[in-house]
């Protein structure tokens, strides 16, 4: 692996980007955004108002992860999985946890405004990501994804995987002419092509990932996540040979990394990994997520200005100059409004890592925003989803 490809591989390589967008945009060099400080408090505020609704005690805040949705409407539906697998061993089950974790992430872009699940259990619907995540776990728990869903349902198999269609995800995902979801192709397409990586399972990557006097490192997840599931990148940009996958070119800065999905991913596994005896150290060496609901909190609460309203109006590709300078700045601004979060709550870094703050409060303040100034509470600045946006 080259020098510059392994560099974008690298978290501390969102941040650095992210920081020279930050700056281009801070010397009002940016057409699409402006700063403001005012704004910015305001989304520090919605953060802690947030944070102070859902957590009694901030210090009991929950990591942000996929398995938050698999909690939805507060049932706890992993425990009641988890007994079928008592005479597993730990690393097992880790593997069967990460398994599940996976394949929910890659079928986690989004869904759009029109889709939505009912649980047949508990006859509950959800959308958005709760719903994909909780249709997700239901289609893990019919043993959709396993080669032998009668006798071992509770994992997942390259060679199901490979076989799968989009006519599968729509079965399990209860999708009709009047519950549509977006990027249909393209999720069973990622699930396809996770099948033909060389892994006999997603959860191999327990297997794979850097384990040192039975600690891991935030970033060797990430690495195991960039290295082993690259081939399933769409190709975009490419570099010597390798696509990229969540990588796009500002016209000014150059090539800007996000692994938005990777990291996502990343953060979902470590509840497997903690489970299987491990600990998982240096979280905030990953980056905050730039994803519409944290940058929609920094739009609706004033903190990103746009300067123009076509911006508010249209909507737009990954590529394009304007989202990538909104997802760029999402990431610098993330964890300004973290520092700001830990310095009114008396807690450090290590009591309430980045991917803490996040699950306190900074998605669910983008939403409640979103839901405050638009129907259906979608961004305030529309992205194509082709739901293979890393």
């Amino acid at each position: 692996m080259s020098d510059s490809l392994s560099y974008l591989r690298n978290p501390a390589a969102i941040r650095e980007r992210a920081e020279q967008v930050l700056k281009y945009v801070e010397d009002g060099r940016s057409r699409w955004f402006s700063l403001d400080a005012d704004g910015l408090e305001a989304a520090v505020q919605a953060t802690l108002a947030v944070t102070h609704e859902r957590f009694v005690n901030p210090a009991a805040v929950p990591f942000h992860s996929r398995w938050r949705h698999f909690e939805a409407g507060g049932h706890d539906r992993w425990s009641a999985l988890a007994a079928r697998l008592a005479g597993q061993s730990k690393d097992e089950v880790a593997r069967r946890r990460m398994d599940l974790a996976i394949v929910s992430v890659l079928l986690d872009a989004g869904a759009g405004p029109a889709w939505s699940f009912r649980e047949p259990d508990t006859g509950e619907t959800y959308a958005r990501s709760e719903g994909l995540g909780v249709a997700s776990f239901h289609m893990f728990a019919s043993g959709a994804f396993s080669r032998d869903p009668k006798g071992d349902p509770l994992r997942v198999d390259a060679e199901r995987l490979a076989a799968l269609t989009p006519m599968d995800i729509a079965l399990g995902f209860q999708v009709k002419a009047h519950n549509p979801l977006l990027g249909l192709e393209g999720r069973a397409g990622l699930l396809r092509k996770l099948g033909g990586i060389g892994l006999d399972r997603p959860g191999a990557l327990f297997d794979v990932i850097a384990k040192e006097n039975g600690e891991v490192r935030a970033d060797a997840v990430l690495a195991a996540v960039l290295d082993k599931l690259s081939p399933i990148w769409p190709s975009r940009l490419s570099l010597d040979g390798q696509p990229l996958g969540d990588v796009w070119r500002h016209p000014t800065i150059g090539l800007v990394p996000f692994h938005k999905l990777s990291q996502w991913m990343s953060y979902s596994l470590v509840e497997p990994i903690e489970d299987a005896g491990l600990k998982v150290v240096e979280l905030d060496a990953l980056t905050g997520l730039p994803e519409y609901r944290n940058g929609g909190l920094l739009v609706d609460a004033g903190a990103l200005r746009p300067k123009q309203s076509v911006l508010l109006k249209e909507s737009f590709a990954p590529g394009d100059e304007p989202i990538v300078e909104w997802r760029a700045l999402t990431v610098a601004l993330l964890d300004r409004i973290a520092a700001h979060v830990r310095l009114r709550l008396g807690m450090d870094a290590a009591h309430l890592p980045l991917v803490k703050v996040l699950e306190a409060g900074t998605w669910f303040a983008g939403r409640r925003l979103a839901a405050e100034r638009r129907e259906g509470g979608g961004p305030p600045i529309a992205v194509e989803s082709d739901g293979t946006v890393f």
